[in-house]
Formats: structure tokens, C-alpha cells, sequence
């Protein structure tokens, strides 16, 4: 089985990493989305126009409310990238809500329509500053790389130090979907017990969250391993 949903034909490893796809789907969308908000706030500052205040705090109130109820639903998920998105999606509206209701006191006392488009901008800025870990992670995962919660040389070195392990190489780690990661590793031995000698590395790999192992055992290095 893939990690998510059988694996066949062509894709021996499910439908998994669709799951990363998805995720830096939604990094994408929130960066074009302030793109689109900071060019509307700067068309603002050219051309000005007027504000129903009162109207407005109360519509972006009843949203920021809404958003901020749906986003907290997703705050004990962020392991999974795709529930990290669908957190920072749901923090942005109610940023961008919060914004309107800031930026509608303002000018309901002041009249400075200015004020309008300097909120969207700083909004724009802090969805930008918290997009960029999931923006980061993703694409991380989408090449194949070893989850950010996953220390490599602190795993090789405790792969290393299993009795009778004598040598680690080429070691791959790297995401299957946005929950479930994988391990392949070659391990150079000395033991009679190789049974237990993989139980006892995939052990070291569940410390790791990683599930999915594939374990190679040698008595002497393979030609592919001349530091070894």
C-alpha cells in the first residue's frame, strides 16, 4: 500500500504525495492573494474613494469572528501541512477582517481614507511572514527532502551506534504525503541476528515518526560504499 491509497500500476507509492502538491498549492495561493491585496491597497492610495465605515465594521467583524472560530478548529493539526494551510488561510480572513475593522474605527473618527490601504498593507506583510514556513516546508517536501521535524545526522548517528552496526550509507529520508515519511538505508554489520537487528533499527526510525522503512544489511561494504 501507498500512504494514502493503494498502490498500483505506475504509482507504487499511492496517492500520498498529492497531499504535498496540495500543500504548496495553498503556500502559492496565500502569496498570490497578497499580491492581489497589496495591488488593490497601493490602487487606493492613487485612487481614494470613500468608505462606509460603519457598514464595513460590522460585515468584517461578523467575518473576523467566523474566520478566527474556523482557524482555531485547525491549531492542534499543524504536524500535517495541509491543515497548517487551511490554518493560515482561515487566520489571514480574519486578519484581513480585523484589518477592515481597524481601519473603519480609524476613519469613521478621522476621515483619513489613507489609513485604508496602509492596513491592507501591513496585513499583507504578516501573511507573507507567517506564509513562509509553509511556503519553505512544502517545496522542501515536493523535492524529496527529510521533513523538517526529522534530524538526518542524529538518526544516521543512532543507526550507527546499534550494536554491531559497523557502518550507515546511503541514507534517504523523505516524505511519502505530509504525515507519513519513509527511511532506506544500507547498514554494514557484524551480527548473526539480522532479524532483530532491523527491528531494533526500525525502533530508532519510529523515534523518528517514520514508519515506512526499508533496511539493507551487509557484512562487508558493497562496491557503491568505498568510505565505508
Amino acid at each position: 500500500r501507498g500512504a494514502h491509497g493503494a498502490a498500483g500500476g505506475r504509482r507504487t507509492y499511492g496517492f500520498g504525495k498529492a497531499t504535498v502538491l496540495a500543500a504548496l498549492g495553498n503556500a502559492l495561493l496565500l502569496i498570490f492573494a497578497c499580491g492581489a491585496i497589496a495591488f488593490e491597497a497601493v490602487r487606493r492610495f492613487n485612487e481614494p474613494a470613500p468608505v462606509g465605515s460603519a457598514t464595513i465594521m460590522v460585515v468584517a467583524g461578523i467575518g473576523f469572528v467566523i474566520n478566527l472560530g474556523t482557524a482555531l478548529l485547525f491549531m492542534k493539526s499543524q504536524h500535517d501541512l495541509n491543515a497548517k494551510g487551511a490554518y493560515l488561510h482561515m487566520m489571514a480572513d480574519a486578519g484581513v477582517s480585523l484589518g477592515v475593522v481597524v481601519a473603519g474605527a480609524v476613519i469613521l473618527a478621522t476621515g483619513w481614507s489613507v489609513v485604508d490601504p496602509l492596513v491592507s498593507l501591513a496585513i499583507v506583510v504578516v501573511i507573507l511572514w507567517s506564509t513562509w514556513g509553509l511556503l519553505k516546508d512544502s517545496v522542501n517536501l515536493a523535492m524529496d527532502g527529510a521533513p523538517s521535524g526529522v534530524d538526518v545526522p542524529a538518526l544516521e548517528k543512532a543507526l550507527v551506534g546499534l550494536p554491531g552496526v559497523r557502518a550507515v550509507h546511503d541514507l534517504h529520508v523523505w516524505a511519502l504525503s505530509t504525515t507519513d515519511t519513509a527511511l532506506t538505508a544500507h547498514l554494514v554489520h557484524d551480527r548473526t541476528d539480522s532479524a532483530a537487528l532491523i527491528g531494533e533499527a526500525q525502533a530508532v526510525a519510529r523515534r523518528y515518526a517514520i514508519n515506512h522503512t526499508t533496511l539493507q544489511l551487509e557484512s562487508e561494504p558493497l562496491p557503491d560504499c568505498p568510505g565505508c
